[in-house]
Order: C-alpha cells, then structure tokens, then sequence
C-alpha cells in the first residue's frame, strides 16, 4: 500500500501549450509498472479551458466542484455540475473547462498508450468557446 499524502505532490500550472487561461493541475496518480493509468485533480477559473485533445484509450471526468463546460467535436457544449461524470471514448476529439462565470475542478482518469495518455491538439477558439 501506499498513501499519498495530500500538500506533498508538487501542483502546477496548466501550461499555455495547452490550456487557455488559469489552471491548476494537482497530480494524483501515474501509470506504473503493474497500471498504465494516470488522475490529477484539475482546476479551471471563470473561462478557462483546455486546447482541443483526444485520449488514446478514453478518459473519464469526475467534476467535483462548480459548473463547467464540455463538448465534442461536432457536438453542442454541455454544462456539467458537481457530482457529474463524463466519459471521452478513445479518440474522441473534445475540450473541457470552467464555465464563463464560475470555476469548476475535476478529476480526470486516463490510461496511457505507449506512454502517451493524451494528444494535445490546437487551442479552442473564443468562438467555440462561447457557443
């Protein structure tokens, strides 16, 4: 067993590259030798939001505080509340963040594919955003 003790795993900001606006990633778990999936913690304030992604094998959201948005491409942009979960089918191109006038945090599950949980794609337009 290991215990992972919360305020001793280094959290950091999401990166330009990939994200548009304030985010903070708390890293929760990474793939192991025995387990090739991953979980961080993830925060976004009013309006932020990551780039355009996919997940080679899926991933799962847990939203566990505030009203953010999601959506496919292709698709309408969903809000989602504490409590919700939502499933990316692998390969699904999508984005997720806060919404215009509230944070919202999550837990985001994915399994890495040859070392790779995701594929990071272009930013998501003001546009797109605010649809």
């Amino acid at each position: 067993m290991e215990i992972r003790r919360i305020g001793t795993r280094p959290c950091k900001e999401g990166p330009a590259e990939w994200f548009t606006g304030s985010v903070t990633i708390d890293p929760l778990f990474g793939p192991t030798d025995s387990s090739r999936a991953g979980g961080a913690w993830v925060t976004f304030q009013p309006g932020a939001r990551t780039a355009w992604h996919t997940h080679p094998l899926g991933q799962a959201l847990i939203v566990t505080d505030g009203t953010g948005w999601v959506q496919t491409l292709g698709g309408p942009v969903e809000e989602v509340q504490a409590g919700d979960v939502v499933w990316f089918a692998p390969d699904e191109k999508h984005w997720h963040g806060a919404s215009a006038t509230s944070s919202m945090s999550h837990i985001a599950v994915q399994e890495a594919f040859y070392g790779s949980p995701v594929v990071w794609l272009e930013q998501v337009s003001d546009n797109d955003y605010t649809r």
